[in-house]
């Protein structure tokens, strides 16, 4: 059941309520050097008062934009809750965003206040800060390093905290006063998308928004203010806000951060939680973990893991769902499987105690989705996005499809056009782009109906099936339908395969770029004793390039079993000489590929790809951390691939 608590109309409002019920509970945590920290809902709302006080003191007022950047630190949960309860906007950005990307959100929202986390993003705001003459207060947490720094602008958390101590000694009716000015419909935040296709827009979320998101997952999954979740996800991105600040304080349960992104795993471990959240990439990157691992294992064990995981995908996701009968004999084999491979494997993961887990944010994979199922843990789609509050569709318990997202939630709306696009009517829709009425206007109706921007429709049981984005789904020359984030889904569930993409539309075939895994590839390497110097290096060499073409023709043996999609196979695919990067703008910090993006970038490649040419010479523009740019050259192979037709696929299904 909800907390009795949890019946607040506001963030600061729920704060409030959950330090007076269960004061003395464990909020937040931290993992500092090692030793994890814990602070009681009492404590965060006293910390939330103090810094709110130290804003307010600094000429934060109702209205006012703060920008928030780092990683999952309790400070930064605590400057989200501050700048909420004086009425301003929470505006987090990502950590990893270079300094022009950050520049241009701080003019559009024209902020004059920000709170980072360490040296580095005090580094880059002090570079655009010519450009954004409204900044005019930066806090940071973490002082290391800027002992010798003199700019005005620039204050520590402790010492914000000195002044709103006093601030609030000479205003006790202030802090309480503020938050009951608070209305539902106010701006709880500003988060800008991660703009696949020129500027990310400023999405505005109200109150109302969040807290209906938050609580309808809550009913709807019995969830409890005894979970556990570990925060590890960007704060800019909408499913960290609604699964792990919004959840947190409709129900009240803890939230974990870890020490670093290094030590997620341990963190994860020792956590244990009960409640999780993944984009498809953090799943890709977790399996590929456990099969160089195995790789690694003696010849026993990985003869066991092999054995076992065939009768994981025969019969696991059935006694998961509890829906078909499963025979006896599968049933103790799978019990023998979860002794020795699935529960191991599970605790390795740090899932353990796990007994929820979502995904969204893309399209997983059908042969990703079934594996963590297969395995007993409990991962369901779900469907939304930050103009919705990822308040959309999710998987019901038994009923989770690889092939579907579910149907739509309580209170939702769900119907799709002449066009194909799904259109959405949903209490978590965002109330207007920032300074952007045509995109608003673009993008939601006068009736409350949202454009997704996606090609789908609903199944004969009501549940929303997404092709891939309305604008990326195409034909090819003959007709056959063209889908490149379902073919790259497939591709990217190899081990070996971090990032692809697919051309093909208005094309005679279906040609591919593919990113190795360099850690995956790397060992692979290692293990055969192949010498290599970079990334470069070894997405060249020979045997790597034979890798890649068994995967590739592995996803069209697939392709030729499906009578939609068997004359989508790949042709035709080239390795790049580098990994795709949201530095060089090649695909999004949310890991999303700007798909036209690439394809003009790399335009001699494409090129090269469909006019049969075995090799291509190509120079590419790269930023390095620091903010210099660089060029490097290479003279890429190009591989055809191994097809198949759909005959021999048909009798062998």
């Amino acid at each position: 059941m909800l907390a009795r608590d949890a019946s607040g109309d506001t963030f600061p409002r729920l704060l409030l309520d959950h330090a007076k019920v269960r004061g003395d509970r464990p909020a937040i945590r931290e993992k500092d050097l090692g030793i994890w920290q814990t602070w009681t809902w009492s404590e965060v709302a006293q910390e939330v008062q103090t810094l709110a006080c130290g804003l307010a003191a600094q000429g934060f007022r109702r209205g006012t934009h703060l920008a928030i950047i780092g990683g999952n630190r309790p400070r930064l949960y605590w400057a989200i809750a501050a700048a909420q309860c004086l009425g301003g906007v929470p505006v987090p950005l990502y950590e990893d965003a270079v300094a022009q990307e950050l520049a241009f959100v701080f003019q559009s929202a024209e902020i004059e206040h920000a709170i980072v986390e360490d040296q580095e993003q005090v580094d880059k705001l002090l570079e655009i800060l010519p450009q954004c003459p409204t900044l005019r207060h930066i806090y940071f947490d973490e002082p290391r390093g800027l002992r010798h720094y003199t700019q005005p602008e620039l204050m520590s958390f402790e010492n914000l905290q000195v002044i709103g101590r006093e601030f609030d000694s000479r205003n006790s009716e202030f802090f309480g006063a503020e938050i009951e000015r608070g209305r539902p419909a106010d701006a709880a935040t500003l988060l800008y998308t991660s703009g696949t296709t020129g500027h990310p827009k400023g999405v505005i979320l109200t109150h109302e928004n969040l807290i209906a998101a938050g609580r309808t997952y809550a009913e709807l999954e019995q969830l409890t203010a005894d979970e556990e979740v570990l925060a590890y996800l960007p704060l800019a991105w909408i499913g960290q806000n609604i699964f792990s600040y919004a959840q947190s304080l409709v129900i009240g349960f803890c939230v974990s951060c870890p020490e670093s992104a290094a030590t997620v795993m341990i963190d994860m471990r020792e956590i244990g939680p009960t409640y999780y959240f993944a984009p498809p990439r953090v799943l890709e990157a977790l399996l590929t973990q456990v099969t160089i691992r195995m790789e690694d294992a003696g010849r026993l064990k990985r003869a066991l893991f092999r054995y076992f995981m065939d009768v994981a995908r025969r019969v696991g996701m059935k006694i998961l769902d509890a829906a078909d009968p499963v025979d006896l004999r599968d049933r103790v084999r799978y019990w023998i499987g979860d002794l020795l491979v699935y529960g191991p494997l599970r605790n390795a993961l740090g899932m353990s105690r796990l007994k929820l887990a979502y995904t969204a944010g893309e399209a997983i994979g059908p042969d990703l989705f079934a594996f963590y199922r297969s395995i007993g843990i409990n991962l369901k789609q779900l469907y939304g996005s930050t103009e919705t509050s990822v308040l959309v569709c999710v998987q019901p318990n038994g009923e989770a499809r690889p092939d579907t997202v579910g149907p739509p939630i309580k209170g939702v709306e769900i119907k799709v056009s002449e066009a194909g696009e799904i259109l959405v009517r949903t209490p978590g829709l965002f109330q207007a782009y920032y300074k952007d009425p045509e995109a608003t206007t673009q993008a939601r109706s006068t009736d409350g109906w949202f454009h997704t921007g996606d090609a789908g429709y609903l199944d004969q049981d009501g549940h929303l099936k997404i092709i891939d984005r309305a604008k990326d789904v195409g034909r090819l020359r003959d007709g056959t339908l063209f889908a490149p984030k379902y073919l790259e889904n497939k591709l990217k569930f190899f081990p070996y395969i971090k990032e692809a993409v697919a051309f093909g539309h208005e094309r005679d075939q279906v040609c591919a770029f593919i990113n190795i895994d360099f850690d995956a590839v790397g060992d692979w390497a290692e293990r055969r004793n192949l010498a290599y110097s970079g990334y470069a290096d070894l997405a060249g060499e020979p045997t790597v390039r034979q890798l890649v073409s068994e995967c590739v023709a592995q996803v069209n043996r697939d392709l030729a079993s499906d009578a939609q999609l068997v004359g989508s196979q790949i042709r035709r695919f080239l390795i790049l000489h580098k990994e795709l990067d949201p530095d060089d703008g090649e695909i999004t910090r949310s890991r999303k590929v700007r798909r036209r993006f690439v394809a003009e970038k790399y335009a001699v490649l494409v090129s090269a790809l469909y006019e049969g040419k075995r090799e291509c010479y190509v120079e590419t523009e790269v930023r390095f951390e620091d903010g210099r740019t660089g060029l490097i050259d290479a003279t890429l192979k190009i591989d055809d691939a191994q097809v198949y037709s759909a005959e021999p696929a048909r009798k062998a299904a």
